[in-house]
């Protein structure tokens, strides 16, 4: 088996990052919810501890890439604060594994509250994800709730953001 020239192996990898942002941006734009009022929503944020990616190694597995996670709560009301109530993570498995706030946290008028789960922390894994809940005692913007994904290592880097959806009727 030859190797891929230098040169030419930049500019594959340059290509697949492209298409990787371009199908990503297209997914988030399709995923997003329009902003509306509302006294409060459940909601469903998709979380990756960890990717599974490359080749099958010997014992069977893909490769694991661990990712530390921004969660961004961000109240997109001008003039109304909103609360955020819950914060559930949860595993793969669909198990319980933490409560990231203990009492309801206010959230200021185009202010941000924000959690992190660090990069050593894959407990979660690969189809992880957080239920949260918002209230506000009159109608308020909805807020944008996004995870930004980031494995930062010197020469290879991967970034990507999920977006929260609403759970209908809840």
């Amino acid at each position: 088996m030859s190797a891929i020239p230098g040169g030419i192996a930049m500019k594959l990898s340059k290509i697949l990052m492209l298409a990787l942002t371009a199908l990503l941006g297209h997914g988030l734009a399709q995923g997003q919810n329009l902003l509306v009022k509302s006294t409060g929503q459940k909601l469903y944020l998709p979380v990756y501890s960890h990717v599974w990616h490359g080749d099958i190694n010997k014992e069977g597995k893909p490769f694991k890439a661990l990712m530390s996670v921004a969660v961004s709560i961000r109240n997109t009301d001008q003039l109304r604060s909103i609360k955020l109530t819950s914060a559930a993570y949860y595993d793969t498995e669909g198990k319980k594994i933490k409560d990231y706030i203990a009492s309801p946290r206010v959230i200021l008028p185009m202010a941000t509250y924000e959690l992190f789960l660090p990069w050593a922390d894959d407990a979660g894994g690969s189809g992880a994800n957080f239920i949260m809940e918002w209230q506000s005692d009159q109608e308020s913007s909805q807020p944008v709730v996004e995870a930004i994904h980031a494995n930062l290592p010197a020469g290879r880097s991967v970034i990507f953001v999920t977006s929260a959806y609403v759970l209908p009727g809840q």
